[in-house]
Protein backbone atom coordinates (compact mmCIF):
# COMPACT_ATOMS: atom_id res chain seq x y z
CA UNK A 1 0.00 0.00 0.00
CA UNK A 2 1.31 3.51 -0.79
CA UNK A 3 1.99 5.87 2.08
CA UNK A 4 -0.45 8.58 3.15
CA UNK A 5 1.59 11.34 1.51
CA UNK A 6 1.81 9.45 -1.77
CA UNK A 7 -1.91 8.63 -1.67
CA UNK A 8 -2.77 12.31 -1.22
CA UNK A 9 -0.58 13.40 -4.14
CA UNK A 10 -2.00 10.81 -6.54
CA UNK A 11 -5.56 11.52 -5.42
CA UNK A 12 -4.95 15.20 -6.17
CA UNK A 13 -3.39 14.30 -9.53
CA UNK A 14 -6.42 12.17 -10.46
CA UNK A 15 -8.73 15.07 -9.60
CA UNK A 16 -6.67 17.43 -11.77
CA UNK A 17 -6.78 14.96 -14.68
CA UNK A 18 -10.55 14.73 -14.43
CA UNK A 19 -10.88 18.52 -14.28
CA UNK A 20 -8.68 18.74 -17.39
CA UNK A 21 -11.00 16.31 -19.16
CA UNK A 22 -14.01 18.47 -18.28
CA UNK A 23 -12.23 21.65 -19.41
CA UNK A 24 -11.41 20.24 -22.85
CA UNK A 25 -14.97 18.97 -23.39
CA UNK A 26 -16.43 22.35 -22.39
CA UNK A 27 -13.96 24.23 -24.62
CA UNK A 28 -14.77 22.09 -27.64
CA UNK A 29 -18.51 22.59 -27.28
CA UNK A 30 -18.48 26.35 -26.69
CA UNK A 31 -18.50 28.70 -29.72
CA UNK A 32 -16.24 31.38 -28.29
CA UNK A 33 -12.63 30.65 -29.03
CA UNK A 34 -12.16 33.93 -30.86
CA UNK A 35 -13.98 37.25 -31.02
CA UNK A 36 -13.23 40.27 -33.15
CA UNK A 37 -14.40 43.44 -34.83
CA UNK A 38 -15.02 43.43 -38.57
CA UNK A 39 -15.24 46.43 -40.89
CA UNK A 40 -17.56 46.35 -43.89
CA UNK A 41 -14.96 47.78 -46.28
CA UNK A 42 -17.24 47.79 -49.32
CA UNK A 43 -19.96 49.78 -47.56
CA UNK A 44 -17.48 52.25 -46.08
CA UNK A 45 -15.86 52.81 -49.48
CA UNK A 46 -19.23 53.34 -51.19
CA UNK A 47 -20.14 56.30 -48.99
CA UNK A 48 -16.52 57.39 -48.50
CA UNK A 49 -16.98 57.15 -44.72
CA UNK A 50 -14.66 59.15 -42.47
CA UNK A 51 -13.52 58.17 -38.96
CA UNK A 52 -16.66 59.25 -37.05
CA UNK A 53 -18.90 57.51 -39.59
CA UNK A 54 -16.94 54.25 -39.60
CA UNK A 55 -18.76 53.15 -36.42
CA UNK A 56 -21.81 52.40 -38.59
CA UNK A 57 -19.74 49.90 -40.59
CA UNK A 58 -18.01 48.05 -37.73
CA UNK A 59 -19.58 44.75 -36.73
CA UNK A 60 -18.60 41.84 -34.52
CA UNK A 61 -17.76 38.18 -35.01
CA UNK A 62 -17.24 35.18 -32.73
CA UNK A 63 -16.58 31.52 -33.45
CA UNK A 64 -15.34 28.24 -32.06
CA UNK A 65 -14.42 24.90 -33.55
CA UNK A 66 -17.92 24.03 -34.76
CA UNK A 67 -20.08 27.15 -34.90
CA UNK A 68 -20.21 30.89 -34.40
CA UNK A 69 -22.02 34.10 -35.32
CA UNK A 70 -21.52 37.65 -36.51
CA UNK A 71 -23.17 41.05 -36.65
CA UNK A 72 -22.89 42.71 -40.06
CA UNK A 73 -22.84 46.48 -40.06
CA UNK A 74 -22.98 47.84 -43.60
CA UNK A 75 -24.60 51.20 -42.96
CA UNK A 76 -28.20 49.99 -42.66
CA UNK A 77 -28.13 48.69 -39.09
CA UNK A 78 -26.83 45.48 -37.59
CA UNK A 79 -27.85 42.11 -39.01
CA UNK A 80 -27.22 39.06 -36.84
CA UNK A 81 -26.47 35.68 -38.31
CA UNK A 82 -25.19 32.33 -37.10
CA UNK A 83 -23.16 29.75 -38.95
CA UNK A 84 -21.77 26.23 -38.62
CA UNK A 85 -18.24 25.28 -39.56
CA UNK A 86 -19.33 21.81 -40.69
CA UNK A 87 -20.13 20.73 -43.33
CA UNK A 88 -20.10 23.75 -45.66
CA UNK A 89 -17.76 26.38 -44.23
CA UNK A 90 -14.89 23.96 -43.64
CA UNK A 91 -14.33 23.90 -47.42
CA UNK A 92 -13.53 27.62 -47.25
CA UNK A 93 -11.02 27.12 -44.43
CA UNK A 94 -7.82 25.11 -44.20
CA UNK A 95 -9.65 21.80 -43.80
CA UNK A 96 -6.66 19.69 -42.79
CA UNK A 97 -5.53 22.09 -40.07
CA UNK A 98 -9.02 22.56 -38.64
CA UNK A 99 -9.66 18.81 -38.47
CA UNK A 100 -6.23 18.31 -36.86
CA UNK A 101 -7.14 20.74 -34.07
CA UNK A 102 -10.29 18.74 -33.28
CA UNK A 103 -8.41 15.42 -33.47
CA UNK A 104 -5.67 16.69 -31.15
CA UNK A 105 -8.27 17.66 -28.56
CA UNK A 106 -10.09 14.33 -28.89
CA UNK A 107 -6.82 12.46 -28.31
CA UNK A 108 -6.09 14.76 -25.34
CA UNK A 109 -9.50 13.87 -23.87
CA UNK A 110 -8.67 10.15 -24.16
CA UNK A 111 -5.26 10.51 -22.51
CA UNK A 112 -6.75 12.70 -19.75
CA UNK A 113 -9.11 9.84 -18.85
CA UNK A 114 -6.26 7.31 -19.01
CA UNK A 115 -4.21 9.57 -16.76
CA UNK A 116 -7.16 9.81 -14.35
CA UNK A 117 -7.36 6.00 -14.17
CA UNK A 118 -3.62 5.55 -13.64
CA UNK A 119 -3.52 8.14 -10.87
CA UNK A 120 -6.44 6.42 -9.12
CA UNK A 121 -4.62 3.08 -9.42
CA UNK A 122 -1.46 4.52 -7.87
CA UNK A 123 -3.45 6.14 -5.07
CA UNK A 124 -5.02 2.78 -4.14
CA UNK A 125 -2.04 0.43 -4.44
CA UNK A 126 1.55 0.08 -5.59
CA UNK A 127 1.45 -1.54 -9.06
CA UNK A 128 3.78 -4.47 -9.74
CA UNK A 129 4.61 -3.34 -13.28
CA UNK A 130 6.60 -0.13 -13.72
CA UNK A 131 4.45 1.09 -16.64
CA UNK A 132 1.41 1.03 -14.36
CA UNK A 133 3.19 3.07 -11.71
CA UNK A 134 4.35 6.70 -11.60
CA UNK A 135 6.23 6.25 -14.92
CA UNK A 136 2.99 5.38 -16.70
CA UNK A 137 1.10 8.22 -15.03
CA UNK A 138 3.83 10.63 -16.15
CA UNK A 139 3.64 9.31 -19.71
CA UNK A 140 -0.15 9.75 -20.03
CA UNK A 141 -0.08 13.22 -18.47
CA UNK A 142 2.73 14.25 -20.80
CA UNK A 143 0.82 12.99 -23.84
CA UNK A 144 -2.45 14.63 -22.76
CA UNK A 145 -0.79 17.99 -22.12
CA UNK A 146 1.27 17.68 -25.31
CA UNK A 147 -1.76 17.14 -27.53
CA UNK A 148 -3.55 20.11 -25.95
CA UNK A 149 -0.48 22.25 -26.68
CA UNK A 150 -0.50 21.00 -30.28
CA UNK A 151 -4.20 21.92 -30.61
CA UNK A 152 -3.69 25.40 -29.15
CA UNK A 153 -0.63 26.02 -31.33
CA UNK A 154 -2.46 24.83 -34.45
CA UNK A 155 -5.40 27.12 -33.70
CA UNK A 156 -3.07 30.09 -33.30
CA UNK A 157 -1.44 29.18 -36.62
CA UNK A 158 -4.86 29.00 -38.29
CA UNK A 159 -5.78 32.45 -36.95
CA UNK A 160 -2.51 34.27 -37.53
CA UNK A 161 -1.02 32.52 -40.57
CA UNK A 162 -4.10 31.30 -42.43
CA UNK A 163 -6.33 34.32 -41.60
CA UNK A 164 -9.09 32.15 -40.16
CA UNK A 165 -11.22 35.07 -38.89
CA UNK A 166 -11.14 36.85 -42.24
CA UNK A 167 -12.09 33.68 -44.13
CA UNK A 168 -15.05 33.07 -41.82
CA UNK A 169 -16.17 36.71 -41.93
CA UNK A 170 -16.25 36.69 -45.74
CA UNK A 171 -17.94 33.32 -46.13
CA UNK A 172 -20.77 33.56 -48.69
CA UNK A 173 -20.37 37.34 -48.92
CA UNK A 174 -20.77 38.03 -52.62
CA UNK A 175 -21.34 41.79 -52.41
CA UNK A 176 -19.58 43.05 -49.29
CA UNK A 177 -15.98 42.51 -48.24
CA UNK A 178 -15.02 42.49 -44.57
CA UNK A 179 -11.62 43.24 -43.06
CA UNK A 180 -10.55 42.37 -39.52
CA UNK A 181 -9.90 45.29 -37.20
CA UNK A 182 -9.37 43.39 -33.96
CA UNK A 183 -9.00 39.78 -32.80
CA UNK A 184 -9.09 38.43 -29.25
CA UNK A 185 -8.58 34.91 -27.96
CA UNK A 186 -11.50 34.18 -25.66
CA UNK A 187 -12.23 32.00 -22.62
CA UNK A 188 -12.40 28.65 -24.42
CA UNK A 189 -8.94 29.12 -25.87
CA UNK A 190 -7.54 29.95 -22.44
CA UNK A 191 -9.44 27.01 -20.92
CA UNK A 192 -7.38 24.73 -23.18
CA UNK A 193 -4.21 26.50 -22.04
CA UNK A 194 -5.33 25.87 -18.44
CA UNK A 195 -5.86 22.19 -19.27
CA UNK A 196 -2.29 21.86 -20.56
CA UNK A 197 -1.05 23.65 -17.43
CA UNK A 198 -3.01 21.20 -15.26
CA UNK A 199 -1.15 18.26 -16.77
CA UNK A 200 2.16 20.05 -16.17
CA UNK A 201 1.14 20.39 -12.50
CA UNK A 202 0.38 16.67 -12.45
CA UNK A 203 3.87 15.88 -13.71
CA UNK A 204 5.26 17.95 -10.83
CA UNK A 205 3.05 16.16 -8.28
CA UNK A 206 4.09 12.73 -9.57
CA UNK A 207 7.75 13.77 -9.43
CA UNK A 208 7.31 14.89 -5.81
CA UNK A 209 5.65 11.57 -4.96
CA UNK A 210 8.86 9.76 -5.96
CA UNK A 211 11.02 11.72 -3.52
CA UNK A 212 12.04 9.62 -0.52
CA UNK A 213 12.09 11.86 2.51
CA UNK A 214 14.40 10.78 5.35
CA UNK A 215 12.64 9.26 8.33
CA UNK A 216 13.07 11.00 11.66
CA UNK A 217 14.60 8.59 14.16
CA UNK A 218 14.38 9.20 17.89
CA UNK A 219 17.45 8.36 19.90
CA UNK A 220 16.89 5.86 22.70
CA UNK A 221 19.04 6.16 25.77
CA UNK A 222 21.36 3.25 26.18
CA UNK A 223 20.86 1.43 29.47
CA UNK A 224 24.12 0.53 31.19
CA UNK A 225 23.69 -2.38 33.53
CA UNK A 226 26.33 -2.63 36.23
CA UNK A 227 27.06 -5.28 38.81
CA UNK A 228 25.60 -3.11 41.53
CA UNK A 229 22.25 -2.87 39.64
CA UNK A 230 22.10 -6.64 39.44
CA UNK A 231 22.65 -6.95 43.19
CA UNK A 232 19.72 -4.67 43.91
Amino acid sequence: MPGCFKKTLFALASLISFVSFILIVVAMGTPKWMTGKILCKTGADLVNATDPELVKFIGEIYYGLFRGGKIRQCGLGGRRSKFSIFPHMVKKLNTGLHVMIIMFLCVAIFFSLVSFGFCILNAIKVPYRAINGPAGACLWNFLAGGFVVLAVTSFMAAVKLHHLTERIANFRENVFQFVILEERFEDCFWICVASATAHAVNLLLIAISGIHFPKIKTKTEEVNVTAEDIMY
